[in-house]
């Protein structure tokens, strides 16, 4: 496990478009899917990174709390299944029924729609606006699974609050941290290592 954080993509950047199958309901899942919603949020997470796992059980409380108040939620998970089994689709949708999740999982297995986020970590999170414009790319909050700080989601939970009451989400934002995506040999970004 590499300690990798969020390569902080420049706000403002137009949210690249994807279609990935969701690992649960097998359907294509794309910007347009969210078409009709006033923001979206886009993380990147996995099943076996025990960064992900630490926050899980707020990553499905914010899809009960603002898919109600037209916040789109899409998480993709991109790792390399075949040194990372335990994140083959089929666990992903293990996990997204245990945690209940009311949003779509979806597998990158060419790992091109992490690339195109500049995604890095597991978690990796991205706020964008009506317009798909990049207003947040930073931590779910300052908790780790080994500082005993609560999971509380706060720095996300702001961001979303402001991109959806049509304020400005603050610029001074603290980069997520996690496990790095594990890119399949000699598909690494240059933005990696």
């Amino acid at each position: 496990m590499a300690l990798t954080a969020s390569t902080m993509l420049p706000l403002g950047t137009q949210a690249p478009d994807f279609h990935l199958p969701d690992v649960v309901s097998g359907k294509s899942i794309s910007l347009a899917t969210f078409a009709e919603k006033k923001a979206l949020l886009v993380m990147f997470i996995c099943q076996h990174c025990p960064f992900v796992k630490h926050i899980k059980a707020e990553l499905a409380q914010l899809g009960k709390d603002y898919i109600p108040r037209e916040l789109g939620i899409v998480a993709i998970s991109a790792n390399d299944i075949n040194k990372y089994p335990a994140d083959a689709p089929e666990f992903l949708k293990e996990m997204a029924t245990e945690l209940k999740l009311n949003f779509p999982l979806c597998y990158d297995e060419t790992q091109s729609t992490a690339k195109a986020y500049t995604a890095a970590c597991t978690p990796d999170f991205f706020i964008f606006d009506a317009e798909r414009k990049l207003v947040y790319r930073g931590q779910l909050d300052d908790s780790r699974p080994s500082n005993d700080k609560p999971v509380t989601g706060t720095d996300l939970r702001a961001a979303i609050e402001a991109v959806l009451a049509g304020k400005s989400v603050a610029s001074e934002q603290k980069p997520s941290i996690g496990c790095n995506i594990k890119w399949k040999p000699g598909n690494e970004p240059n933005y990696f290592g």
